[in-house]
């Protein structure tokens, strides 16, 4: 059989940041794909949508874990809830994250904690945990969402991009120490897709002319194309793969400026 499955009938996936955006559209392709999903952020109500369009879309159940990732207890107590419903952790998406646009001469050390919190240090915390449960099992996957600004610099400011760069290579590492557990770890790098996030700077016309004319492909990002990426790290279609990172960015990585 030389085409591998992309299908995940009978895995679990646990995915932070999934009341909307990215998170969202995540969760709902992994259960379409075949998961049991635990969706995660801190505020219940957004989780009830995203349930809501999971359990249209998709043949697993949706299991809502309101928490916030900054905190360590409540990260223990959402995973150990999700094994304790689900049976088992097969993958993590560390989704989560923000970002403070400040020049760089102007960003104050409570900017700086809170997003280098939120976007690196919780995904380590997470993985962490998800880690120790994977290896009992024997292994698993772990996903983590960084930014193109993460691989490239760009206008998105000097401790968003400091994080998500660190993202990358913390995958690295990871996959590197982890691999003996069976535990595969790699990362996607997306550019501007279209989120409630991100629509104010997108419905500004020069705004959008400047990211467009950075773009081969000369559009922004479709929710759904970040799915499949993801989808298939999490498959056995990627079962000879860890420590990477894909760039879902139109080729605005390999544009020579």
């Amino acid at each position: 059989m030389y085409l591998p499955s992309f299908r995940l009938e009978g895995k679990t996936a646990f995915v932070t940041g999934a009341g909307r955006g990215i998170g969202r559209a995540l969760a709902i392709g992994l259960a379409e794909a075949g998961c049991d999903v635990g969706l995660m952020s801190r505020t219940r109500s957004d989780l009830e949508e995203t349930a809501e369009q999971v359990q249209r879309a998709g043949k697993g159940k949706a299991i809502i874990l309101p928490a916030d990732l900054t905190d360590r207890e409540q990260m223990e107590g959402a995973i150990s809830q999700f094994v304790q419903e689900a049976g088992k952790l097969d993958i993590l998406v560390n989704n989560a994250g923000m970002n403070i646009r400040t020049p760089a001469l102007e960003v104050t050390e409570a900017e700086w904690d809170v997003i280098v919190q939120t976007n690196l240090k919780s995904a380590f915390v997470a993985s962490q945990i998800a880690a120790k449960q994977m290896k009992e099992q024997g292994g698993g996957r772990i996903i983590n969402i960084s930014s193109v600004g993460g691989h490239t610099a760009l206008r998105t400011g000097v401790v968003y991009g400091s994080t998500k760069a660190a993202l990358i290579h913390m995958t690295k590492v990871l996959a590197l120490e982890w691999a003996q557990y069976g535990i595969q770890v790699n990362a996607v790098g997306p550019w501007y897709f279209r989120t409630s996030l991100t629509e104010k700077l997108l419905s500004d016309e020069a705004y959008l002319k400047d990211i467009l004319d950075r773009t081969p492909l000369k559009r922004v990002g479709q929710l759904e194309e970040v799915v499949g990426p993801v989808v298939f790290l999490a498959s056995d279609a990627a079962n000879y793969m860890t420590g990477q990172t894909l760039l879902v960015d139109g080729g605005m990585s390999i544009y020579g400026f």
